[in-house]
């Protein structure tokens, strides 16, 4: 009898995806389409006369960011390390074009969007994720400064800083925020000291109560976020609108489709505040569901992180990380102005609320750590023993 040996086949990339990942970023942007259409169906029949005109434009940016999603599944990691510098310099020329008179486009007192074509792209989605890339980029080659010594992370931060500068003259505080906490998670899970955190934590903490108390309409915010029920005909509106389709939706919900919040009288409850139209609809039950959702989905995200990171795939693992913080950020915060618990910003809830720029870019992103997932997978069949028949 003589054995050969049969070598394993290598599975094609789609085989290779993280399938509870893609599981649960389907079961997600499938819930975002039904409360979209939910949210926004009195809403379009009332002013544009076509009941699914805000749902349509959802179904589309899915497609768009699933098939780019599908794209960067394709693209080599390696070469995102070497563009790093082209992504931070690309980032920073979106968010200044933004501001220049004539390009960017205002929408409810905010220069945030910039016209390309038929359609606006938000300058900060795309900008959060070309920063996602250098701050991994950073991180993993200069890991031993950043762990080492101070100036190892005030480097990157002064560009962090920069970028945060343009987001608040825009304004967009909520995004400043975001790429902030993006910024510190990578740092932190890339070793960097304690102390030097714990400095630069102050520093931004105090830097952003600057921001927001010198200006009158942040200090109006934060005065109704205190007590909205006082200023529940004001600038309390939208919160307190909040509160009572989530306290009227009690357990169960009072039914899909049946919220009578969104009948105008919850601003934006398609994108800013759908979580509140799953609380009236879907109840505390459908709320929790939701956050067990985004839950698995970050899990998900940081398990590839750190497998990359155990077999030295620094830049990976360090993307990964980066790219949950920034996600888990955006739903905290949205979450967190739904339920009354942090002031009233513009962020949406990534994959569920209506918003192109959010959802493709978001997708994008989901697709980078599905390529990353790839990447392991496609090593550890490699790694794996050859079977071996008998003949």
């Amino acid at each position: 009898m003589a054995e050969s040996t049969v070598p394993t086949p290598t599975p094609h990339a789609l085989q290779r995806l993280d399938r509870p990942l893609l599981a649960v970023t389907f079961l997600l942007l499938g819930l975002g389409l039904v409360m979209v259409a939910s949210a926004s169906v009195f809403w379009s029949t009332a002013v544009t006369g076509h009941a699914w005109n805000v749902f349509d434009r959802q179904l589309i940016f899915s497609l768009l960011g699933l098939v780019s999603g599908f794209v960067v599944l394709n693209v080599p990691l390696g070469l995102l390390l070497k563009l790093r510098l082209w992504a931070l310099a690309l980032a920073f020329l979106l968010l200044a074009l933004v501001l220049v008179p004539g390009i960017g486009r205002a929408v409810n007192g905010s220069i945030r969007w910039l016209p390309l074509g038929p359609v606006r792209i938000q300058a900060s989605e795309p900008a959060l994720l070309l920063m996602a890339i250098y701050l991994a980029g950073y991180a993993s080659e200069q890991g031993d400064q950043l762990r080492e010594n101070l100036a190892g992370l005030i480097r990157p931060l002064l560009v962090v800083g920069g970028c945060a500068v343009l987001l608040l003259l825009e304004p967009d505080f909520g995004a400043a925020v975001v790429l902030l906490a993006m910024a510190g998670t990578v740092f932190f899970l890339a070793g960097a000291r304690w102390r030097d955190l714990f400095r630069v934590f102050w520093i931004a903490v105090f830097g952003l109560l600057l921001v927001a108390f010198a200006a009158p309409y942040r200090v109006i915010r934060l005065t109704t976020f205190l007590d909205p029920w006082h200023h529940a005909l004001g600038g309390g509106f939208q919160l307190a609108q909040s509160l009572m389709a989530i306290g009227h939706g009690g357990w169960w919900g009072v039914g899909l489709g049946r919220g009578i919040e969104k009948m105008f009288y919850l601003p934006e409850p398609e994108s800013d505040f759908i979580f509140a139209v799953i609380g009236e609809e879907l109840g505390f039950v459908g709320m929790m569901v939701t956050l067990a959702l985004y839950g698995f989905l970050l899990f998900r995200m940081f398990r590839i992180g750190r497998q990359a990171e155990v077999i030295g795939r620094r830049f990976e693992a360090l993307l990964c990380y980066a790219i949950g913080g920034w996600v888990g950020m955006e739903a905290l915060i949205n979450m967190g102005v739904n339920l009354g618990a942090l002031p009233t910003k513009g962020i949406t809830l990534p994959l569920l609320s209506a918003g192109g720029s959010n959802l493709v870019v978001t997708l994008v992103a989901i697709g980078l750590v599905l390529n990353v997932g790839t990447v392991l997978e496609g090593r550890r069949t490699r790694a794996a023993p050859p079977r071996r028949s008998h003949a």
